[in-house]
């Protein structure tokens, strides 16, 4: 289950676009410097956030109860990558919210601030501070609503569950929370009730968005029952829905596949080898890139991966989107980014390096010491030509699953909109990108300096120890029995993928060849995944 949450907005509103950066810049020096909240908040209206915490940091200084100075500092750390430091401010400000919601009975601020550290996953702090202000107002129905969604975010299913349940009998006709309310009965087994619950809602006066996910939470209900004919139907009338959605039609749907095509003719063996020979301090630790496809079972090896006591994994973090760019403020002319590789010297790659692990240390600070670090993002994938040149001495870890089998996952699961994420709301749209994304990686894992590793989910699933010690003796690890009680380990964690509920079970084999139950909707789409699932060597339609 993923949930749309609503960005909270900052402390101050955005500037028009009318208004130039020039005109900004002046603007703020234009304040004195005996005024930092001012200042501070004139960055924050044009995204910079390096001088706004600067400039929260001295009012701070000035005024260390200042609890706005607390908050604006928070998010401006958060923005930048720190989010430890961030959200350790803007718990500090909760605190000061709680307080006066304790005196004035107002919960407002203090819910505005937990949906703060729910947008920055810090589902811990949430949860504390959600508690609490229960205890305050137990009668107020967001708070409820909000531990609900931290509740699922921590897979704590049955905790969430009577969140939802109190949430509904404060407001019985809330018709979101009921396809909350849904979607969590069926993360926790009880079908049946799920199906009874959204079927219900569906007779509702709905608008788009709800209609949209009680649609695609109702075919995912179908799909657990059995009831497989049914299930696309719903699909299909979700996606109709999603076209009516802001954070969706905002999406630049061209933008991956532009830069697929672009980089599969920049990107070549002479362009990735370039720095592969190269000494590179020996002072950080060892590096992984885990990638793959959207559902293929990069979660999964992420969980039996951070099991492993050599090993930190970074689940879903931003480090290559942050290097990226780096590289076009080093280089800010309109050439692509191969070419801006190609100009760069050694100097260059190894800022670049350390803009990375820089943007890591703010993340996890000293927690990783010696041990290796698993980047796992996903769609790392599309950028492998860039972390080749970059890191040409790191290690890839390519997860495979059966092409129909991620497509049946990735079209019937609810994600965050992204450039990514918008092409899976269509079938037709699923399978192309699907497609486009796995040529890529036909090409380029044989342009590839970098030593990498593929495997299928279906051979972890059921031949789970012989899989996965070859993935840990290509990584130079031993095998460490207690990998296989990974799920105990997820159970109760945060972690940012729709997979959380399902890496926190056993291993189960269901999963394996489910597209069979809809193998008369794959007439329009095989002809695009057909050269995949023989690559891949899985039986042919």
């Amino acid at each position: 289950m993923e949930i749309f949450q609503k960005v909270p907005l900052t402390m101050t509103s955005f500037i028009p676009r009318a208004y130039g950066a020039t005109t900004i810049r002046h603007t703020v020096d234009a304040i004195p410097a005996t005024m930092p909240m001012a200042r501070a908040q004139a960055a924050v209206k044009v995204h910079n956030h390096v001088d706004a915490a600067r400039w929260f940091e001295q009012a701070m200084r000035e005024q260390p109860e200042n609890v706005q100075a607390s908050l604006g500092l928070g998010q401006s750390l958060c923005s930048l990558g720190r989010r430890g430091e961030g959200t350790a401010y803007l718990r500090q400000a909760g605190q000061y919210f709680l307080q006066a919601s304790r005196q004035s009975g107002d919960l407002t601020p203090l819910l505005e601030l937990i949906s703060q550290l729910q947008h920055w996953s810090d589902f811990e702090g949430a949860l504390e501070l959600g508690t609490q202000a229960a205890e305050v107002n137990s009668a107020d129905f967001r708070v409820h609503q909000l531990l609900t969604l931290t509740y699922s975010q921590l897979n704590r299913t049955a905790d969430a569950l009577v969140a939802g349940q109190r949430a509904l009998e404060l407001d019985p006709e809330n018709s979101m929370m009921h396809i909350l309310q849904g979607s969590l009965e069926a993360d926790a087994g009880l079908n049946a009730a799920a199906k009874l619950r959204l079927e219900d809602v569906l007779t509702y006066e709905l608008n788009a968005r709800e209609e949209f996910r009680a649609h695609k939470e109702l075919a995912r209900v179908l799909d657990k029952l059995g009831e497989y004919d049914q299930v696309f139907p719903h699909l299909h009338e979700s996606a109709g829905f999603s076209s009516q959605l802001p954070e969706i039609t905002r999406q630049d749907k061209a933008l991956i596949p532009t830069m697929l095509k672009a980089n599969r003719i920049e990107f070549d063996r002479e362009l990735l080898s370039r720095w592969s020979g190269a000494e590179f301090p020996k002072n950080k630790p060892s590096l992984t890139f885990l990638v793959g496809f959207m559902r293929s079972g990069t979660t999964l090896t992420q969980e039996v991966l951070d099991a492993h006591p050599d090993v930190f994994v970074a689940d879903e973090a931003d480090f290559i989107w942050a290097m990226h760019r780096e590289l076009h403020m080093m280089d800010t002319s309109t050439a692509n980014t191969a070419e801006k590789l190609r100009r760069l010297d050694f100097v260059g790659v190894l800022h670049l390096r350390e803009c990375y692990w820089n943007r890591v240390r703010q993340r996890f600070g000293d927690s990783i010491g010696e041990r290796m670090l698993v980047d796992k993002f996903t769609m790392n994938t599309i950028d492998l030509g860039l972390i080749n040149v970059i890191f040409p001495d790191a290690k890839v870890v390519f997860v495979m699953r059966d092409p129909r089998d991620v497509c049946v996952s990735c079209f019937m699961q609810l994600m965050v909109p992204s450039p990514a994420t918008v092409h899976l709301l269509t079938w037709q749209g699923t399978a192309e990108f699907y497609a486009a994304v796995m040529d890529w990686w036909m090409y380029i894992k044989q342009q590839m300096t970098m030593g990498f590793i593929e495997f299928r989910y279906e051979d972890a699933v059921m031949q789970f120890e012989p899989t996965f010690r070859k993935v840990f003796d290509f990584l130079g690890l031993s095998w460490d029995a207690s990998v296989a009680d990974f799920h105990k380990r997820a159970a109760g964690k945060f972690i940012s993928t729709p997979s959380r509920t399902q890496v926190a079970q056993p291993l189960y084999t269901s999963s394996v060849t489910r597209w069979r139950h809809f193998e008369s909707e794959f007439a329009p789409v095989s002809e695009l995944l057909k050269p995949f699932v023989k690559a891949f060597y899985y039986e042919p339609f």
